[in-house]
């Protein structure tokens, strides 16, 4: 059972919740953020693991760094603050943050993921950071997970303040500027689970050139295509997200 285990973290999350620096009144909310699907034996464990926790809080995060950004560039676009939010939010930004926390070394996983290097994939330890702002919101309030993501996403923020663009919109920028048709996207396969889905997405340009990108969101597949494209294509996006 996915809480017998839970019983085994009450102890060893002391360390981080000095990481997180905040105190859980309700310890048992970052347990769930730290428990893994793949430690459900069945779908009715699944509201035991961190999935819905992953869905509150990509909104929370979402909802703070577009405040975030409001303030920081008064005087840009909504077309480069939404660029800059998408940069912000992605997978490989939620990574970089777990990484500095040290959350793989706390995920409840089960064997078979772990073996598979479930502790070093960037994917899971996006979904678990995503899931501790979840728990800090639940736990202590919007202030409380506002306070987390405004320490560790400030210097993210400060990193470059060239908003980016995103591989797709590198791609129908070069199309138009050719005179070439708008980019053209499709899904060539779905594999896996249907809770944890692998998207294998292409993208096909003037009918003759094209890329496919592979990832767990078609978003995410459509964005490796893109990106794939244009490097095919000799396209400099060192500027892309």
């Amino acid at each position: 059972m996915v809480s017998s285990n839970r019983k085994k973290m009450i102890d060893q999350i002391a360390d981080l919740e000095g990481a997180l620096e905040y105190s859980f009144t309700s310890p048992e909310l970052l347990i769930l953020a730290l428990t893994h699907s793949s430690m459900a034996k069945s779908r009715a464990e699944r509201d035991q693991t961190n999935q819905r926790l992953e869905f509150l809080g990509d909104r929370v995060l979402g909802l703070v760094i577009a405040g975030m950004i409001y303030e920081v560039f008064p005087n840009e676009e909504e077309g480069a603050m939404a660029r800059r939010h998408t940069a912000l939010v992605r997978k490989e930004t939620l990574a970089r943050v777990a990484l500095e926390l040290g959350l793989g070394d706390y995920i409840m996983m089960a064997p078979s993921e772990e073996d598979g290097g479930g502790r070093e994939n960037a994917a899971l330890l996006a979904d678990t950071c995503e899931a501790i702002i979840a728990a800090l919101f639940l736990d202590g309030g919007l202030g409380t997970a506002e306070g987390f993501i405004r320490a560790h996403w400030t210097k993210l923020m400060a990193e470059d303040l060239k908003p980016p663009k995103d591989a797709k919109t590198a791609l129908q920028e070069y199309a138009q500027s050719k005179g070439l048709q708008l980019p053209i996207y499709r899904e060539i396969s779905r594999d896996g689970p249907p809770h944890d889905p692998v998207f294998t997405i292409e993208v096909l340009l003037n009918e003759n050139v094209s890329m496919m990108g592979k990832a767990g969101s078609k978003r995410h597949a459509e964005q490796k295509a893109a990106s794939a494209l244009l490097h095919h294509l000799g396209v400099d996006d060192g500027d892309t997200i």
